[in-house]
């Protein structure tokens, strides 16, 4: 499917230093990312990265986890991580450029907490093409919001990724095909030239 690149926006979901190295994604991960995010700034479709950081303090969180003690962001509080400015909250240099416009998120969604939603709708965005790191995580959150949204979506498959390879199979194959459109950064560059 051909995207209109001006109500199309390419969304890079938590890859951020921080996240990235808990990750251990495959070698071929950021190269591919790369060129699907090189192609759609040669189209002129604007790039924005998503991810997660706190202020000192970690104000955003709960201090008592205790109703929740699973939560991805409990453990970050516990060591101190996502502070504003710290070198994991800084984006893959590998993927940005200056003019790239850069969100932060309080939760796992990339629109909770954050400005995402304003600056799309600002922006004129109807359609959104994503990838990141996790898929059971960011992206599946991301994609449940922006559904209930009326976002249209493309999900790049083979630049996702989840540390259970089995849940990421799941849900490109069975779950996330139900509210976008799951293909791969080869297909998505053939699609749109």
């Amino acid at each position: 499917m051909a995207l209109n690149p001006t109500g199309t926006a390419f969304l890079t979901l938590d890859m951020q230093n921080g996240i990235f190295d808990m990750a251990s994604p495959p070698a071929t991960l950021v190269p591919t990312m790369a060129r699907a995010i090189a192609h759609a700034r040669s189209i002129g479709i604007p790039i924005i990265h998503v991810g997660v950081s706190f202020a000192p303090g970690y104000p955003e969180l709960p201090k008592d986890w205790s109703f929740n003690p699973q939560h991805t962001f409990r453990q970050a509080q516990q060591n101190n991580m996502f502070i504003s400015g710290s070198k994991a909250t800084e984006f893959l240099e590998e993927l940005c450029q200056e003019g790239d416009t850069k969100i932060y998120k309080y939760r796992v969604s990339a629109f909770s907490g954050s400005s995402l939603e304003t600056v799309l709708r600002s922006m004129g965005v109807r359609h959104l093409v994503l990838c990141g790191v996790a898929t059971g995580g960011i992206v599946l959150s991301t994609v449940r919001e922006a559904y209930d949204k009326d976002f249209g979506m493309t999900i790049l498959s083979d630049v996702c990724m989840d540390r259970d390879e089995e849940v990421h199979r799941v849900l490109m194959e069975k779950i996330l095909k139900k509210q976008a459109k799951v293909t791969t950064v080869d297909e998505f560059i053939k699609a749109n030239q």
